[in-house]
């Protein structure tokens, strides 16, 4: 079975309408509903495994509130707000996302009012699963524990979701009883708390799994340590981040391993691998006759009119394309003075003019993440440029793809049920190449052997540092599949019917040639895409960067960056170093103030009140008991 089946049955449905736990702050679910089962009925393998499927469901956050303000993958929140990408597509749609990206948001942003509820209902699911635990009848103690150790992993994610975002939330459990309870002293959910949930799940869930999309030993160990990560508990974090890297599976059973080939990670039909940690699981079209259970929250995130008819979100920044710029003789990135020159793009060239690709060398990883003008985007042929934006001037001139299904497999892995398309491309909450730069981190903040962190750091640049590694560097060769024509001269070229926005490959001169304009039969109006110039290295022996601390610290950041990015990681990751306010300002800055998008040119990051989101003002009110609130706002809003 390739994926963990994560739409709910009719009969669970029924269950969580009937019989839930509360996390509600309100009342409605902690009154019980006539004619509600009773545990003894669910208490079996069928029913707790009924619940389970409920309590993974909510891992994308769809059809409980919102849709894209809800969602698993975390565009808005870690990407969007952390630089990586513009809102996109014009200012007065999703207006919401206008206020988090520039940080002027307040708590009565109805976004973050969706993200509390669709995380506390995954809370709730899961208590209602390890509350059934213990009672099952005719299951032995092992599956118990499984059972038990599943809802706490489930857990675990929904309340770190809550804290990396609010910080102050209350804790609600499976024994809770009283649900109006203060977000902060002994009520408050801690870290140890996060923790408890993923230490049980690591020393109770097995190695492997029956569906591989199951959370196991491993997936537990993992989050472990990146709750030690996000506290800074180094120490912890190295000694356990070393025994994931050298005995941690899949729930497959497969040994963690980098994928050779780095879009391989972002491919319907590749993924659950052995880089796959944890993720949320996405089909294509399922019967539904729907995209409630096709990556539905990026629903908005595709280039702007045909082939995918909506909508023009996501658009990378350009300081995250020069991120990607590379020195030319060494091949390594370039940390100081990246956006000194800026990556060449088709701004204000329409997309039936010439345009000639920046020749400067880059790292690879930008073209699977980051759609440009002339670049093979998937097998979708080349990027087409200002005409698959909705507005240039707003959001720049790229787009995101890593969430983007390819051509080939679009009827198996692209859903077309609703007016903005679906992607079975799963989200991995976590994979293999962040617990190699977590245990980066935690040799350079231990300080003991910034050796091993050169390594570990070159272990996940290796894979893209030469294309024999894994073929991993886009070129002309990816827009063969769907070409008019694969020709070997122009005489064959300008001989074909081709009408403007159709390429052929030229085998000639190894290049894709799109037809601009007119008349096919005049060379001049066919343009020649050559491949992007690729030049990336690994870290060599004795480097600079690793041999003081601070410097070997910006390198393992700055990796995270391009490896990941575009992933719904940076905001968070920003403020754990506490480098955000640094950061943003720089970038608000360049993109804001040197560019001149007016998105980001009012934009400011205030210290001690950014670094988390407010608690949405609907909860405050409706936690509020004779008139007083339970919940107290974050510092500064």
């Amino acid at each position: 079975m390739k994926k963990f089946n994560l739409h709910i049955t009719a009969f669970a449905v029924m269950v969580f309408a009937l019989f839930l736990y509360s996390c509600d702050t309100g009342e409605f679910l902690s009154t019980p509903a006539k004619g509600s089962l009773s545990e003894d009925v669910l208490a079996n393998e069928q029913g707790a495994n009924a619940l389970l499927v409920g309590a993974y469901a909510a891992l994308d956050g769809q059809n409980i509130s919102g849709t894209w303000s809800s969602g698993g993958t975390n565009w808005v929140y870690g990407s969007v707000a952390g630089g990586d990408a513009h809102k996109g597509s014009i200012f007065t749609d999703q207006t919401p996302i206008n206020s988090i990206m520039d940080m002027s948001h307040n708590a009565a942003n109805g976004f973050f009012n969706d993200f509390w509820t669709t995380r506390y209902e995954g809370v709730s699911r899961a208590n209602s699963v390890i509350a059934l635990a213990p009672q099952l009848e005719g299951v032995d103690d092992a599956t118990k524990a499984r059972i038990e150790g599943e809802g706490r992993f489930l857990r675990g994610h929904y309340y770190f979701e809550l804290k990396k975002m609010f910080n102050n939330v209350p804790w609600i459990d499976e024994e809770t009883t009283e649900f109006k309870v203060p977000n902060t002293g002994e009520t408050a959910a801690s870290w140890a708390d996060i923790e408890a949930d993923f230490q049980y799940a690591y020393d109770n869930l097995p190695e492997v799994q029956s569906q591989v999309g199951r959370a196991n030993k491993w997936a537990a160990a993992s989050y472990l340590a990146k709750a030690y990560v996000f506290q800074g508990k180094w120490s912890e974090a190295d000694a356990l981040l070393q025994t994931i890297i050298n005995q941690g599976v899949n729930s497959s059973g497969e040994p963690y391993a980098l994928q050779d080939n780095y879009a391989d990670n972002f491919r319907a039909d590749r993924e659950n691998s052995s880089e796959t940690v944890f993720s949320i699981q996405y089909t294509g079209p399922d019967g539904t006759g729907t995209i409630d259970n096709s990556r539905q929250e990026d629903m908005l995130n595709y280039p702007f009119g045909n082939p995918f008819n909506c909508c023009g979100f996501y658009q990378p920044t350009q300081e995250l394309v020069n991120s990607y710029r590379t020195n030319a003789i060494t091949g390594l990135p370039i940390l100081d003075g990246y956006n000194d020159e800026m990556v060449k793009n088709d701004m204000g060239i329409e997309s039936s003019e010439p345009f000639t690709i920046h020749e400067g060398p880059l790292d690879p990883r930008l073209d699977h993440a980051v759609g440009r003008r002339g670049v093979p985007y998937l097998d979708w042929g080349p990027f087409r440029g200002k005409e698959w934006i909705r507005e240039q001037s707003y959001g720049g001139p790229y787009h995101a793809q890593k969430h983007v299904y390819r051509q080939e497999n679009a009827s198996e892995f692209g859903n077309r049920n609703e007016w903005a398309p679906g992607s079975a491309v799963n989200y991995d909450v976590i994979r293999f190449a962040d617990v190699l730069l977590w245990a980066a981190e935690a040799k350079v903040e231990l300080g003991n052997d910034l050796n091993r962190a050169r390594e570990l750091v070159n272990r996940v640049r290796g894979r893209v540092a030469d294309d024999t590694y894994g073929d991993g560097w886009v070129d002309y060769t990816d827009n063969q599949p769907f070409a008019l024509a694969t020709v070997d001269s122009e005489s064959e070229m300008t001989a074909l019917d081709a009408n403007p926005g159709e390429w052929v490959i030229r085998t000639d001169t190894e290049s894709t040639f799109i037809l601009l304009k007119g008349d096919p039969g005049n060379a001049d109006n066919w343009q020649e895409y050559e491949n992007p110039n690729y030049t990336v290295s690994i870290y060599p022996p004795g480097h600079p960067y690793f041999l003081d601390q601070a410097r070997a610290r910006e390198a393992v950041h700055f990796e995270r960056k391009l490896e990941l990015s575009l992933e719904g990681h940076r905001f968070f990751d920003l403020v754990r170093w506490g480098e955000a306010k640094q950061t943003l300002e720089d970038f608000y800055q360049y993109e804001g103030g040197e560019l001149g998008f007016n998105d980001f040119s009012g934009a400011s990051f205030t210290e001690g009140k950014n670094e988390y989101y407010p608690i949405p003002q609907t909860q405050i009110d409706i936690t509020s008991v004779n008139g007083e609130p339970t919940l107290e706002q974050n510092p500064g809003y």
